[in-house]
């Protein structure tokens, strides 16, 4: 059934309210199957309307899920979902229907599959491109154990696009593995999908056939019928000589039509009569089943809560202050050329594709060619940016060492989501980049207090003839006003916003990074009603280089340094000040404030900021400590 609206009322599911395990869906009869996936369709709506989050990937494989759930014994054979954006109706065919309301808020379920919430979550996933490489992992160590069972690596097109995808396809033929992948195409990621191999697979679809299988598992072909396809560049495409699947060396079958799950049943049940590595290419529709959604499925990739009224906000997200901050560079200079890996809406880029669609490069999920081609482009002295999440940066990481940083190329990365992201939890939790950046050699890395600082380091970035990042948090500014002239920050200066209780001697010294900036004035402001000794609030701006200079003047004053970031504390901006003072010979009681040595489970922003001791209160609160010890130490 097509529906139009998001149901606020639980509704009636009298099959799906019975399978609390797969082998309780595995007892009902095929043709009970279309309707188990209409009431878990309905289901998948009330409770992503009630949640929010991942919306029309969960419902473009509701079919495909019961029948891999109805055909493979699960969770003795293993289903890996690569992402895991669509793995709602997989939890709830799973024991955790019930709980799927609370999916990524506090201890709730998880956003993505998670191997310590349920047996059936076989890999823990969040970042794309993974499932082949830790399914053949399976396969092959079930083969090495003389303990065989399916092994199903469900993928997307816009996942197949990655490197690692293909790394793992050769591999799983060099093995001759048995494991199965289930391409899973629905001609998007969270953007449309793009390149060379979206056309392969139009051209696939435009030959008008499908590889099926036999009772016996024997392949042959046929007409497939005419399912309409939402590709956009299947008009374009041009009829392909060979199927790279089989040219890769897998059995190949397929396109089939997704939403047909007494068909998906039957291949299934087929191709497990065969071996080695096979392919199952399934056409789908994101948001299938949901009108709205499937005629705007970038929109509906991801909903709030349907009830929820937001609080007026009138400061814009950093995402899109970088956005206009690249438009307004690109017009002042030509050699501006902006790349992204399948991030455009969620990057602020959407206008200037637009503005600029011959300077725009969509690389599709492929973060380490993403970094790579910005070095090319460096070489032929253009000025390449990167947008680019900070977690997805870490996919990256020996490109920006190797391909960037060694060659001192001038690429400016404009590194999105910085910090904690809340409800997504910790797989896209942007909180190592100060650590894994600051250790190499040539790059310049800035952190924003507020929306106009952002814009203006990214200016000072783009200025900067070599490697530069400016890191920001997700979400909106604090309101204060953009200043439209651009304005280059003085490499590597500091500065003091805030001073309380200066008629006295000794000061407790606040060095505050980006995001937490205006916490620890709030929270200086607060330890100074309250104590007689000064404070000073040091807005650090950069974390490298540091403002070493600001760091020697202050330190004859300071009677306590307290180091706040938005990022893990090893390794993160308060160890380079630590690193600092002790290269100086400068010994004064330190403690830094930021993330501890473990991963953060979904909450909200604000839940995992006060859990973190990173909010204002929470910052005030390790400074009364701090101080109270300080003192206790004096006095003994």
């Amino acid at each position: 059934m097509l529906y139009t609206e998001i149901p606020t009322q639980r509704p009636v599911t009298p099959l799906l309210d019975e399978i609390d395990h797969p082998q309780q869906l595995r007892l009902l009869a095929q043709s009970q199957l279309p309707q188990v996936a209409d009431e878990l369709r309905q289901f998948i709506l009330y409770a992503a309307g009630q949640s929010g989050g991942h919306f029309g990937a969960n419902l473009g494989v509701i079919e495909l899920t019961v029948a891999l759930h109805y055909c493979f014994n699960t969770p003795h054979d293993r289903l890996i979902w690569d992402v895991g954006h669509q793995a709602y109706p997989h939890k709830a065919l799973t024991g955790r229907r019930e709980q799927l309301t609370t999916i990524r808020a506090k201890d709730g379920l998880a956003a993505f599959p998670a191997r310590e919430e349920s047996i059936f979550d076989t890999f823990g996933v969040g970042h794309s491109s993974t499932a082949i490489s830790a399914g053949l992992g399976m396969a092959l160590a079930r083969r090495y154990q003389q303990n065989p069972c399916e092994v199903v690596a469900i993928i997307g097109d816009g996942a197949m696009t990655a490197g690692m995808a293909f790394e793992a396809m050769n591999d799983a033929v060099a093995h001759q593995a048995d494991m199965m992948v289930v391409l899973n195409d629905n001609d998007m990621s969270i953007s449309c999908s793009t390149g060379g191999f979206a056309k392969h697979l139009a051209a696939i679809w435009e030959r008008g056939e499908s590889v099926y299988v036999s009772e016996t598992g024997e392949a042959y072909v046929q007409p497939h019928p005419k399912w309409t396809y939402n590709s956009r560049l299947h008009c374009a495409a041009t009829e392909a000589a060979d199927n790279l699947f089989k040219a890769i060396g897998f059995d190949y079958f397929g396109p089939f039509d997704g939403h047909d799950v007494e068909q998906l049943t039957h291949v299934f049940n087929a191709l497990k009569k065969r071996k080695g590595p096979r392919l199952i290419h399934v056409y789908t529709k994101k948001g299938k089943g949901f009108a709205p959604a499937e005629a705007d499925q970038i929109k509906y990739h991801a909903i709030g809560k349907i009830h929820a009224k937001a609080a007026p906000v009138s400061a814009p997200k950093y995402s899109d202050v970088f956005g206009q901050w690249l438009c307004d560079q690109a017009e002042q200079d030509s050699r501006l050329l902006a790349i992204t890996p399948a991030m455009c809406e969620g990057s602020g880029m959407v206008q200037f594709a637009k503005q600029f669609p011959e300077r725009y490069f969509d690389v599709a999920i492929a973060e380490q060619h993403a970094v790579t081609l910005a070095a090319g482009m460096a070489c032929e002295g253009l000025k390449p940016v990167v947008a680019i999440y900070s977690t997805f940066l870490q996919r990256g990481y020996d490109q920006l060492i190797h391909d960037v940083a060694l060659q001192n190329l001038d690429v400016t990365f404009g590194i999105d989501r910085a910090g904690l992201v809340g409800e997504d939890g910790p797989t896209h939790a942007g909180a190592y980049d100060y650590a894994y950046m600051r250790t190499v050699p040539n790059i310049v890395i800035m952190a924003p207090k507020d929306e106009n600082e952002c814009r203006q380091m990214l200016h000072t970035a783009y200025l900067y003839n070599g490697p530069a990042a400016v890191r920001y948090p997700r979400g909106h500014g604090l309101g204060v006003e953009i200043q439209q002239q651009m304005t280059a920050i003085p490499l590597g200066q500091a500065e003091i916003v805030a001073q309380f209780n200066p008629q006295y001697d000794d000061y407790i010294s606040v060095l505050a990074f980006g995001s937490r900036v205006q916490a620890a004035v709030e929270a200086a402001e607060a330890f100074a009603q309250q104590h007689d000794v000064a404070v000073r609030v040091v807005n650090m701006r950069f974390v490298k280089p540091l403002d070493e200079k600001l760091l020697a003047e202050i330190a004859d004053s300071t009677a306590l340094f307290v180091t706040v970031e938005e990022h893990a504390i090893m390794g993160g901006a308060g160890s380079a000040v630590s690193e600092y003072l002790a290269k100086a010979q400068i010994v004064k009681p330190i403690i830094h404030l930021g993330l501890e040595d473990s991963f953060m489970q979904q909450a909200t922003h604000g839940q995992m900021l006060q859990q973190a001791g990173l909010d204002a209160q929470g910052i005030e609160k390790s400074m009364q400590n701090a101080w109270q010890i300080l003192h206790q130490s004096i006095l003994n």
